[in-house]
């Protein structure tokens, strides 16, 4: 573990908000350079020499200080996935948020955290059982975590005031969203915990639920469906799960209510069904037992990119380039199938990754942008 210094917090910070760094990308551009600064001055000539076109630019400077003293002012914390004040359920996920925004009284996402979720427009019955479950298993100190939207959401969070929870926003940690639930929002600040990846006075867009749902899914040991309906965000919360090596537990429905089709297929699928807090507690039995293994302090180090033989990253490039396609493969196989040392093959994705022509999938695979 370290702790980062304010100019460290800002290169991190500066990184992450460069186009094409994501949380994978990110822990490899660490891994390779060993800190933020280096990787930084390096990604110029990383995009220019994997193809990218239209040039290319770095995040501001003067916006990552900004976004800092933003969240001063708001009372909010930055926290780095190498520090120990991250939630540690959350560092042990492959590429964790290399960044989160909390504010409130972070140290519930040090206890045992378990997410309850669902239909936005949920069924009376519904809410009733997403309460009951919340409050139930809070009292067992477990932090209930949701996504602050309407319906199960709400009910869950509501519940679990008094016990502990915590909020995941898909926009900044100032922004409130839907704004029925401001009351919600502020009580949640005061007795509970807000959680955002994205930079202050972000507005959620469509795109950005899915990597707040896989934030829910890496803050929790394990994930309560209550009436998801098919093709619905809690389904893809629950994908996250099982990635993620979470337990994936599923309220039943009716097979004639829509709401609960999304959910019973994950039944069909393996899920655990519950119908009371015991069940999720039976499944959950072993958190707490053992300590979770440490998280490294950075990713793998390999030799600085500035090391490796200019010569050699051009004559492997375009062998590394017939071996991709838009399918997904695992970057060991490409390492295994090339016999090439795992520093070049690193670097050389890397490239294609800063230039974005490289997309970066669970399991450690790769495919190439068409």
């Amino acid at each position: 573990m370290q702790q980062l210094s304010r100019q460290e917090r800002l290169d991190w910070l500066q990184l992450i908000r460069t186009r094409n760094v994501g949380p994978a990308t990110f822990s490899d551009l660490i891994g390779h350079f060993g800190n933020a600064a280096d990787a930084l001055a390096a990604l110029p000539d990383f995009a220019r020499r994997g193809g990218g076109k239209g040039g290319f630019k770095l995040a501001s400077r003067k916006d990552a200080e900004r976004e800092l003293d933003r969240l001063d002012a708001l009372g909010a914390q930055l926290i780095a996935s190498c520090e120990a004040s991250y939630p540690r359920q959350l560092a042990n996920c492959e590429a964790p948020p290399p960044l989160i925004s909390l504010k409130g009284h972070p140290h519930l996402l040090h206890q045992p955290c378990v997410a309850v979720v669902g239909a936005r427009n949920a069924s009376l019955a519904g809410t009733q059982i997403a309460g009951q479950l919340a409050q139930e298993i809070g009292a067992r100190q477990f932090t209930i975590i949701s996504g602050l939207a309407r319906g199960i959401d709400t009910a869950a969070h509501q519940s679990a005031l008094a016990s502990g929870t915590g909020a995941v926003l898909a926009g900044g940690i100032d922004i409130v969203y839907p704004q029925q639930n401001r009351k919600l929002y502020d009580a949640i600040a005061e007795r509970g915990v807000l959680v955002s990846e994205m930079p202050p006075g972000t507005e959620p867009q469509a795109r950005q639920f899915p990597r707040r749902n896989r934030l829910i899914s890496g803050l929790s040991a394990g994930v309560v469906i209550i009436e998801a309906a098919l093709r619905s965000g809690s389904l893809i919360t629950a994908r996250f799960a099982a990635e993620q090596g979470r337990e994936v537990f599923v309220v039943p429905g009716s097979p004639l209510d829509p709401r609960s089709r999304g959910g019973n297929g994950l039944i069909r699928q393996g899920a655990t069904l519950v119908e009371t807090a015991d069940d999720v507690l039976e499944g959950l039995r072993h958190v707490g037992q053992a300590p979770l293994a440490e998280p490294q302090d950075t990713p793998p180090m390999h030799p600085p990119a500035r090391q490796l033989d200019a010569s050699a990253l051009d004559r492997e490039r375009p062998r590394i380039l017939a071996l991709l396609s838009p399918t997904p493969v695992a970057v060991d196989l490409l390492i295994r199938e090339t016999g090439l040392p795992t520093a070049l093959v690193s670097a050389i994705l890397l490239e294609l990754d800063i230039a974005g022509r490289l997309e970066r999938h669970a399991g450690q695979r790769v495919s190439l942008i068409a």
